[in-house]
């Protein structure tokens, strides 16, 4: 694998959610302000979704105070706790641009009256498995072998440390 490729991967969310244009969504945001952090709920409908892998995103509009307000979010970002599904709509085009002309109820895309209402995810990522050379894995298991005579070797010496400490608690208490 590549190393880009790789350090994409390393990215990516394991699971994301099946988003469809035309969908009512509530996307759940961390917004950190100062030294706190807070989640905040923005509904509103997908009018279109782009590109791919890392840089997959899907942008979300609503009318706030009778002005229209889009805002364009990362699938993969670690600032986008969750996208919840509101209301699946029917929607015949991949780009929904004509409801920024529209005001009101116009505004809206159709419900689709059967479909069910499901927070799907799509799993992403999934166990990378390489092939490692034999000898390779003679080396760290030659390594791990070193590590546990290592980790022996604190603990016999930790519990001396520990037995001092004790007495000198029940001399102070004398």
């Amino acid at each position: 694998m590549d190393i880009i490729k790789s350090i994409e991967h390393e990215q990516l969310k394991n699971k994301i959610p099946e988003l469809k244009v035309g969908d009512t969504v509530k996307v759940h945001q961390r917004i950190k302000e100062g030294n706190r952090e807070r989640i905040q709920i923005f509904e509103g409908i997908i009018i279109k979704k782009q590109g791919g892998g890392v840089n997959a995103t899907f942008t979300v509009r609503k009318i706030s105070y009778g002005v229209g307000v889009e805002k364009t979010f990362l699938v993969h970002s670690p600032l986008v706790e969750k996208v919840e599904l509101v209301r699946v709509g029917k929607a015949r085009r991949a780009k929904l641009y004509y409801l920024r002309d529209r005001i009101g109820k116009a505004a809206k895309t159709k419900e689709d009256t059967g479909a069910r209402i499901e927070d799907r995810e799509i799993t992403i990522k999934e166990e990378m498995t390489e092939e490692v050379p034999e000898e390779a894995v003679e080396t760290t298991e030659n390594v791990n072998e070193a590590e546990t005579v290592e980790v022996a070797e604190t603990v016999e010496t930790e519990t001396p440390v520990e037995e001092q400490a004790v007495e000198n608690k029940e001399e102070v208490k004398e």
